[in-house]
């Protein structure tokens, strides 16, 4: 029944395209919108301690205000479209669906602040298209760190160092690790989630990002 009356008013109040702002498709994202969006090459973008790091696409035009809509406007319908983007880019680097997906994880101050972590929203989404498994216990974020942006690659670095915990009750189940996130702009995020997982005898890891500022 609540299915049925959003429908409804899906349909009385059509949605307009968070891009173009048009309603044609009642949809957040048309898609002429999501068409508009640009592969990288296929393949490795570079590696971290032996770890594969793939990225998508480069952060700009319409990859870049989804990210930032889903990030922090709110934007939660947006999550659908990101782990698209990411999947289409995925299935043409392996068909494996045998990954534990790890989304970067929020300090708990952040998130509740936030009220979501915008990349466990995504990771839903990836592991529903892939049919690989979700797992958001697996490492969690113990250090409360700044923002990245605005800081220096060194600066990144010291921001993070200790920053996440595996948790070893969950090692279980930890079979072939692919790490997501949004940017990757000095790959430290993924720097340091893997070298925790190595401590923690975690070996298999691959990571993955929607994008990477532009050169």
């Amino acid at each position: 029944m609540k299915a049925f009356f959003l429908g409804l008013l899906d349909w009385i109040y059509k949605k307009k395209c968070y891009f173009c702002r048009k309603s044609n498709e009642s949809v957040k994202m048309c898609s002429k919108c999501y068409d508009s969006l640009e592969f990288l090459s296929y393949g490795k973008r570079l590696a971290i301690d032996g770890v594969s790091v793939y990225v998508a696409g480069v952060y700009e035009k319409n990859l870049q205000k989804l990210i930032r809509g889903l990030k922090y406007h709110n934007q939660r319908d947006l999550a659908f479209y990101q782990a698209k983007f990411m999947y289409e880019y995925w299935q043409n680097i392996t068909d494996n669906t045998d990954y534990i997906v790890v989304p970067v994880p929020l300090h708990k101050d952040r998130q509740s602040k936030r009220r979501y972590n915008h990349m466990e929203l995504v990771a839903q989404e990836f592991c529903r298209l892939s049919g690989n498994t979700l797992n958001t216990k697996l490492i969690t974020r113990v250090k409360n760190t700044k923002p990245q942006y605005k800081l220096t690659p060194t600066e990144r670095a010291e921001n993070l160092h200790n920053a996440f915990k595996v948790n070893l009750s969950e090692m279980s189940n930890c079979g072939k690790i692919l790490i997501i996130d949004d940017i990757c702009t000095t790959g430290s995020t993924f720097a340091e989630m893997i070298k925790t997982f190595h401590a923690a005898g975690v070996t298999d890891i691959t990571c993955f990002a929607t994008t990477t500022p532009k050169l």
